[in-house]
């Protein structure tokens, strides 16, 4: 068995547990890619600089990098961004890191499963518009060869190709970016927990508390093993109706038991990504565990997981200080990560 198939064996075996052992975060191999785009270093350099680029949206004044900002673990921080034509997106947005490994990208798409498909919602969407370059691609062509970098990168990532310049190309790269953007150094990896981050820990995996049924496994999402045929989605009880626009799941399959479900989020360097939930209404991870506490609102789809629990002040403090040890501050200043335009560049491991 090679160390892909171990390494998917173990995740999906600790979908339900809490703590994942050293040895599955030290096999845990390079994202899964498809045949058809193999992630090179040379393809995730053109796509950090492509993630980072104005050019990319209609007015040029926006990028994939303002909705998904390296210091908030990217993510952002309000609670729906706004597209090149100031119009807002329709959920929040949600953390790139570790997506390479996730089952579905999105908030509720199940059949959303690869990168290159997923890059070109936000390229290429019209609802809501977000970078806006529908029905562009003479425009982006023009706007990239213009660029002297870009020679040179487009060249390096797809050296068999004459005419490289495609928005399926500028895809790939950003899929192959993404696919790079891998968190596993948080305290919680190390072994370097508080006593109060320790006592949170314990209260995350309690049966009272019920956290990880939908919050399992090494990335602290039931969703996020991408060898898992079985995307997960959950109605958490946040609305006690789902109108037009926040309705979920039903919004793709018409299943009236599909009302009010969404994609568990990784909980990896959530601290840093407020505000939270699909549409960004709950603002801090406080507010969280009190909508938790509550047993959330009632719905008939809400899942049978969130049934509400007593917390003492200790135990939210505890709670939160095991949120706070599973952000990566490496990854917040990782130069492989970060604006290749801001004229930074530094070498790895500056």
């Amino acid at each position: 068995m090679n160390l892909l198939a171990r390494t998917a064996l173990s995740l999906f075996a600790l979908a339900a547990c809490g703590r994942a052992p050293p040895s599955v975060l030290a096999e845990l191999p390079p994202a899964p890619a498809p045949e058809v785009n193999p992630t090179t270093p040379e393809k995730a350099e053109l796509g950090r600089h492509l993630f980072y680029d104005v050019r990319l949206s209609q007015q040029r004044n926006v990028s994939c990098a303002s909705c998904h900002q390296q210091a908030h673990a990217f993510s952002d921080t309000v609670s729906l961004s706004v597209g090149t034509t100031g119009a807002r997106t329709a959920r929040n947005s949600m953390s790139l890191v570790n997506s390479g490994y996730a089952a579905t990208l999105t908030w509720f798409n199940p059949i959303l499963h690869d990168l290159e498909a997923q890059a070109l919602v936000p390229l290429v969407g019209e609802a809501p518009i977000e970078l806006g370059m529908a029905n562009r691609d003479d425009l982006l062509r023009a706007r990239l060869l213009s660029e002297p970098r870009y020679r040179e990168l487009f060249t390096a990532a797809f050296p068999d190709q004459a005419e490289p310049y495609t928005m399926q190309n500028v895809a790939a790269a950003l899929a192959s970016f993404q696919r790079t953007l891998v968190s596993t150094r948080a305290p919680y990896d190390q072994h370097t927990l508080s006593d109060a981050a320790q006592q949170g820990l314990a209260l995350f995996e309690s049966e009272r508390l019920g956290c990880t049924s939908c919050h399992g496994g090494v990335f602290f999402s039931s969703a996020m093993s991408a060898q898992d045929a079985r995307p997960h989605f959950e109605n958490n009880g946040l609305r006690a109706d789902y109108p037009p626009g926040h309705e979920g799941l039903r919004e793709l399959t018409g299943n009236a038991n599909d009302l009010g479900k969404y994609k568990p989020p990784s909980l990896r360097n959530v601290a840093l990504t407020a505000p939270y939930m699909h549409d960004g209404s709950l603002a801090t991870l406080d507010e969280v565990l009190e909508h938790y506490a509550r047993g959330g609102l009632p719905s008939a789809t809400r899942s049978p997981h969130v049934k509400g629990f007593a917390l003492s002040a200790e135990e939210r403090a505890s709670l939160l200080a095991f949120f706070d040890s599973l952000t990566d501050e490496a990854l917040l200043r990782d130069p492989r990560f970060a604006d290749p335009w801001s004229g930074l560049q530094l070498a790895v491991g500056q």
